[in-house]
Order: structure tokens, then C-alpha cells, then sequence
């Protein structure tokens, strides 16, 4: 490692880092697990879309109502969640999270009907939310803070695993054994998840015991978000996370499958292969984001915005591609770029990260958790609109991506200033306590 590189990883060493090693893997990758069960429901209504649309004789716009729901629940809850962690602890948490998400996964496969079947994914949308923030905030009580980026890419990493498993398992049990029995069995994974996290998971290491939770009043939980706002960081990874994870969970969520039927004359089959190779560029993608992080901090930045501007441009010549439908070349491109926008979402969380003291990780990640979930949200109600409004055209569905890319853009060069100056000045103060604590 260079002498840069080095100075990078010492600048991000505080006081009473908790030392990692064996256990913290074990503990963490329980965690973990739950996480990667929470997005294979998730997830699994991307494979299903045409299957519940033809279930329960619904159009675009009430399909896209599924996702909308359970990503709305999703995003409402984060800030909640982030205190609930913040005053609870890891493992509460997760617990809660398991026991919805594993309920709503079960319902969903049982729904009779369209409204049980929306509150089945509301459901596991309010579960799936206590996952990924209690996955964060366990990696910080486990793990040194230099090992931050790659322990939450690490995690993301584990998401796109999920997903794997949705399009890999859940579409073949869809259309081997049907939707009760795939969906259904699909759920005992949650049973399973949550056995590990009751026998095995810690919140925090022995001796790294977090500060007593101060009194839980409304006025605290005000000062809490208000605190955690304030903090240009927080900001800034709230925007880069709203402006990079959409176009490819979108695409992954409910859309991706159907345009790529519909729209561009594909096979399911062939289409199936091509939302894995979004996952598995993802995969790949993430690996190599977490690497240059932990090594160059300053890197953030250009690789969120590259991540973004590759998007649009692929996205762009996809869409206004002369003919009947783009060439296969041109959309195995299209999702190896879509694969990057996980990662990239994930460097939102290195900015709010030290941009917030441990006691407020919770919160902090919970309001930059909220980006990505909430141009989701909004893309895929559009979409289904602009679908129903166009009789199908996806072109004009899907020029929407473009609106939500440069509103986002906008607020992270607003942002990126502020952000940088007062992580200086926390990384000095951090540095004077280092050397003022006692030997």
C-alpha cells in the first residue's frame, strides 16, 4: 500500500475502534444473511410481474402499485428505523425485520385477491426496511471505521446475492411449482434467518459497549433528525444515494423484465439471463468501488457521478436506438452499466458516515437510505403511467430516468463543497482527541 493509501486508512482510525477479526465476520455475517433473505422477497415480485398481472387482472399502472407500495412503507420507515436501531440495538431490530418480512412473503403467496396481495408487500416492505440500516450499524460495531466502505459494499454485495436468487431460483420454482408453492417456500428462508440471529448475534464486541441511550423523548428524537440533517454529508449521501440506486432497481423491481419482453422482442428466458447479468455485474462492480474507497477517500465522488452520467448515456442510446429493438450487444452493455448503480448508491453511506458521530449512524443512514428508495418509488409510478398514458411505449416511459438523474445531479454539486469542508474539520477534530487521550 502506498504512503497515501496508508495516511487514507489512518485518517479513518478512531479512538476505540472495535479490532474485528473472526467474530465480528461471524457475528456480522448473520446479519448479513437476514439482509440477504429481506432481498430475495424483495425482489421477487421482479421475476413474478406479468405472473401477478395476469393473477390478478391488473394493468401497468396497478402492477406498478405493488413496488410503489412496498418501496413507499420502505422509505417512510427508514428514519424510524434509523432511531429504532439507535435506541434498541442491532438485534431487536433485525428480529422485528425478520418476523414481517417473512409474514409478508407468506401472505403474498396466500392473497386471494389484489388488496391482500398490496398488503402483503406493504408488510414486507415495512420488514425489509429494518434490514439494511441495522446491517450498517452492526459492521460499525464490529469493524474498525477504515474497514467502513468495503464492509458496507461487502453488504451490498450480499443484496445483489438476493437478487441473484430471485432471478435465478424464484423464477424457475415460479414456473415449475406455481406461485403458492414458490412464494410459500421461499418464506421458510426467513425462518431459518431468524433461528441464527436469536442464538448467535451480539450487538457489539465485548468491551466496545455503546454509550447509555439518552431519555426517548419526542424532543429527543427531533434533536436526533435534526442534528443528523444538519450535516452537510448527511445531505450530500442522501442525493448521491437518490441519484445512482434507481435506474437498476427499477429495472431490477418491475420493469426491467417486461420492457425487455415487450419491448425489445425477448424471450423471458433470454430476458431472465440478462436482469442476472445486472446482478452480476453488481457483484463485480461492487468489489472494485469498495477497493478504490478504502484506498483513494477521495474517489467518491467521480465514481458516483461517472456511475451516473454512464447511465444516462447508455440509457439514452438504448432508448432512441433506430428500429424495431436495440441489439443484443447494446443491452448486455446497457445492464453491465446498470450493474454499477448499487455500488455507487452505496458511497452515499461514506459520506453521511463520518459526517456523524457513532450514537447517530442509525438516524444518519436512515435519512440517506431514503434517496434511492424515494426516486424508486417515484420512477415506478411513472413509468407505469406513462405506460398506460402511451400504450406501452417504454421509450417515452423511461425518459423519466433522465429528470429524476438531473435533480440529483444538481444537489450533489450544490453539496459537495460544504460536505468536504466540514469532514476536514471533523477529521481534525477526531485527530486532536486522538492525541489528547490518555495512554
Amino acid at each position: 500500500m502506498s504512503s497515501s493509501s496508508s495516511s487514507s486508512a489512518s485518517a479513518l482510525s478512531l479512538p476505540g475502534d472495535p479490532p474485528g477479526g473472526r467474530r465480528a465476520i461471524a457475528v456480522w455475517g448473520i446479519g448479513v444473511s437476514v439482509y440477504f433473505v429481506a432481498v430475495i422477497f424483495r425482489t421477487s415480485l421482479g421475476v413474478a410481474g406479468l405472473d401477478a398481472a395476469e393473477r390478478f387482472h391488473v394493468n401497468a399502472s396497478a402492477l406498478s402499485t405493488f413496488s410503489i407500495l412496498q418501496l413507499l412503507v420502505y422509505a417512510g420507515m427508514q428514519i424510524p428505523v434509523g432511531l429504532l436501531v439507535d435506541s434498541l440495538g442491532t438485534k431487536k431490530v433485525l428480529t422485528i425485520g425478520v418476523v414481517l418480512f417473512t409474514a409478508g412473503q407468506l401472505g403474498f403467496a396466500f392473497s386471494p385477491s389484489y388488496g391482500t396481495a398490496l398488503a402483503s408487500r406493504a408488510l414486507l416492505g415495512c420488514g425489509d426496511a429494518m434490514t439494511f440500516i441495522s446491517v450498517l450499524r452492526l459492521g460499525t460495531r464490529w469493524f474498525p471505521a477504515r474497514r467502513g466502505p468495503m464492509v458496507a459494499q461487502l453488504a451490498g454485495l450480499a443484496g445483489m446475492a438476493g437478487n441473484l436468487v430471485s432471478t435465478l431460483v424464484i423464477a424457475r420454482l415460479l414456473h415449475g411449482i406455481g406461485w403458492t408453492a414458490a412464494f410459500a417456500g421461499s418464506a421458510l428462508a426467513g425462518v431459518v434467518v431468524l433461528v441464527l440471529l436469536l442464538l448467535f448475534l451480539k450487538d457489539h464486541p465485548e468491551g466496545h459497549e455503546p454509550e447509555p441511550f439518552p431519555h426517548r423523548g419526542a424532543a429527543f428524537v427531533r434533536r436526533q433528525i435534526a442534528a443528523s440533517w444538519r450535516e452537510p454529508g448527511t445531505r450530500l449521501g442522501l442525493w448521491v444515494h437518490f441519484t445512482t440506486q434507481f435506474p437498476a432497481m427499477v429495472f431490477l423491481l418491475l420493469w426491467g423484465l417486461p420492457f425487455l419482453v415487450q419491448a425489445q422482442g425477448l424471450s423471458r428466458a433470454t430476458a431472465g439471463e440478462l436482469l442476472t447479468l445486472v446482478v452480476l455485474s453488481n457483484m463485480v462492480v461492487g468489489l472494485i468501488y469498495g477497493q478504490i474507497v478504502a484506498r483513494h477517500h477521495a474517489a467518491r465522488l467521480p465514481l458516483a457521478l461517472g456511475t451516473v452520467g454512464a447511465t444516462a448515456f447508455i440509457w439514452a442510446v438504448v432508448l432512441v436506438y433506430p428500429g424495431d429493438h436495440a441489439p443484443m450487444w447494446l443491452l448486455i452493455v446497457l445492464c453491465a452499466v446498470l450493474g454499477s448503480c448499487g455500488p455507487a448508491s452505496m458511497l452515499g453511506f461514506d459520506f453521511a458516515r463520518p459526517a456523524n458521530p457513532p450514537e447517530r449512524q442509525g438516524t444518519a443512514s436512515g435519512i440517506t437510505n431514503m434517496g434511492g428508495f424515494t426516486a424508486s418509488m417515484t420512477t415506478l409510478f411513472a413509468v407505469g403511467v406513462l405506460l398506460d398514458a402511451t400504450d406501452d411505449n417504454y421509450s417515452i416511459a423511461f425518459s423519466v430516468v433522465f429528470v429524476l438523474q438531473a435533480i440529483g445531479v444538481s444537489q450533489i454539486l450544490r453539496l459537495r463543497r460544504r460536505a468536504a469542508r466540514r469532514e476536514r474539520e471533523r477529521l481534525v477534530a477526531s485527530r486532536v482527541e486522538t492525541v489528547h487521550v490518555p495512554a
